[in-house]
């Protein structure tokens, strides 16, 4: 690892599981946060590579006529079948990829957080130094989508679920568990990860 550059920390969960949250916790400690989520809609809309790739592998449909991302299209054909999930993954995960690594190495801080709802399923845990899992019971995990996204129906929520890996797995593989259930504090589980990774530097 080169000592320059910061250490490459991932930050995942399930949906609902709070990780957006303990991110900002991060943030407010000074880490800067990288969220994949958010780049991948930017980059869908603004890198012309990625947008010539999605249209040839779904048609220009993919795209309105003023530039913009056909979200309904997508959401319909793309979205919906798990086959065609996988191959816009493929495209999108590797433009996602080399955009955190151009990011991450501008900054100087000891560790930079990659925030994304799906590393371990990606294989994107390959490139980073180690990876938090934001952990919670299903029922909350549940819950708290239905709560926070009511355009969601409980079955579209359970078909996101089935799309990520079981929290239990996520765990093992994880270098840290972050534990996001109503009898465990937030803030003590993230300084001690904190202290941990600055030592490191």
């Amino acid at each position: 690892m080169n000592k320059n550059s910061p250490t490459l920390v991932g930050i995942t969960g399930g949906i609902g599981s709070g990780k957006t949250t303990v991110t900002r916790i991060f943030s407010i400690l000074g880490i800067p946060v990288y969220s994949a989520d958010d780049r991948a809609k930017w980059l869908m809309q603004n890198d012309a590579q990625l947008q010539t790739k999605i249209k040839d592998a779904f048609g220009d449909e993919s795209y309105l006529p003023n530039g913009s991302l056909n979200r309904d299209f997508l959401a319909k054909t793309v979205f919906a079948d798990p086959e065609k999930v996988k191959r816009i993954n493929s495209l999108v995960h590797p433009a996602v990829g080399s955009d955190f690594s151009d990011w991450a190495s501008n900054h100087t801080s000891p560790y930079v957080l990659k925030e994304a709802a799906l590393i371990f399923e990606t294989g994107s845990n390959g490139s980073l130094d180690f990876v938090i899992n934001v952990s919670s019971p299903l029922k909350v995990r549940l819950a708290r989508t239905l709560m926070r996204d009511p355009f969601r129906s409980e079955e579209q929520v359970h078909q996101i679920i089935n799309q990520q890996l079981p929290d239990e797995q996520k765990n093992e593989m994880a270098d840290f568990v972050i534990k996001n259930t109503d009898n465990k504090l937030l803030i003590p589980q993230v300084l001690k990860i904190h202290e941990k990774l600055i030592s490191l530097n």
